[in-house]
């Protein structure tokens, strides 16, 4: 059995978790939804270099939504429905998609903008996420995150050495630490998705220049959407920015066509990859998401399934928006 984000038996290129572990999963015997889970903790006690981490957070039980908010497909059982997504698949949306689209990526960048603007020292991640979670449910949206495959808790924070999909738990932010925020929600039956990194109280300067070049890298890579050019302009344009301050290019995550469906099949990789052939056409809507390091791109798993974090354990910073490919560039639509 593959793990979760190993490339895919079917050489597709996507992560198993994104191609067939659904469809797999389908053939095994249906088990009975598990109990809401003890709080447990999240860190590891220990680096693999056998380093104390400063604090070990705990995950409490995810947040209740309200009957009427209308949910995605997986959000009682945790499986996306079985959807066929080739990849590079590039289906434009209808303009009434995209208008719904564009209210579902509003509600994010205003979620967003509030639980950065609550980030300070002594603030818990899960109480980032408690925050997030109403302002979510306040504007009718279904925070996409919760149960998606199992995720616990309705946003991502990663903070310091995370690249991405760190839970939200008891940890309490301190001065000098950055922290990446990641809303998606799910209103008018459409995903929107944006991310930022935000200082908390006081950083180094080195922090603050990771934060201000990966900033740069999304909008380098957002200014490289042309309709009619190859999806690897993008990496190609992110990666020389990158390497120009010598910082390195994440390369397990990638960013990702979004819609109807949390993921699909369109695949936007952050630094230059020639098999991303695919054409960008008006119409498209898809996420640009560098992850940038200061030292390895390399990355590793938490036991917990889900948080990654940089194999050398310095500092990574992200940045995100969801756009639409137009006749002339790109449109942002993850904006307030």
């Amino acid at each position: 059995m593959l793990k979760p984000n190993e490339r895919c038996w079917c050489g597709s290129g996507l992560k198993y978790k994104r191609c067939h572990q659904t469809a797999d999963a389908e053939r095994l015997p249906t088990a009975p939804a598990p109990a809401a889970p003890e709080e447990k903790p999240t860190r590891p006690a220990m680096t693999p270099q056998g380093r104390p981490l400063v604090a070990v957070g705990r995950v409490s039980p995810g947040l209740s939504v309200p009957p009427e908010i209308a949910r995605p497909d997986y959000a009682l059982f945790g499986k996306p429905k079985r959807r066929f997504f080739s990849r590079g698949d590039s289906n434009p949306l209808t303009p009434d998609l995209l208008l719904r689209m564009r209210r579902a990526c509003k509600a994010a960048a205003e979620v967003l903008d509030i639980a950065g603007k609550a980030v300070r020292p002594g603030i818990t991640t899960e109480a980032l996420d408690a925050l997030a979670h109403r302002e979510i449910i306040a504007r009718g949206a279904y925070p996409s995150p919760l149960n998606y495959n199992g995720f616990p808790k309705s946003i991502c924070t990663s903070v310091n050495e995370v690249v991405c999909h760190g839970i939200p738990d008891t940890r309490s932010l301190e001065e000098g630490d950055i922290v990446n925020i990641d809303i998606t929600v799910f209103l008018d039956g459409m995903h929107g998705d944006c991310s930022a990194t935000f200082p908390v109280g006081k950083i180094s300067s080195a922090a603050q220049a990771l934060i201000d070049v990966t900033r740069d890298c999304l909008d380098r890579g957002i200014a490289a959407v042309v309709p009619g050019r190859p999806i690897s302009d993008i990496g190609r344009a992110i990666e020389a920015l990158a390497t120009q301050h010598r910082y390195g290019v994440v390369r397990a995550y990638c960013g990702h066509g979004i819609g109807e469906s949390f993921h699909t099949g369109i695949y936007v990789p952050h630094f230059f990859d020639r098999s991303a052939k695919t054409i960008m056409r008006p119409g498209m809507t898809f996420t640009i998401e560098p992850m940038i390091t200061i030292g390895s791109y390399e990355c590793v798993q938490w036991p917990d399934g889900w948080t990654e974090v940089t194999t050398d354990r310095d500092l990574t910073a992200q940045f995100e928006h969801t756009i639409v490919v137009t006749d002339t560039g790109a449109e942002i639509l993850t904006v307030v």
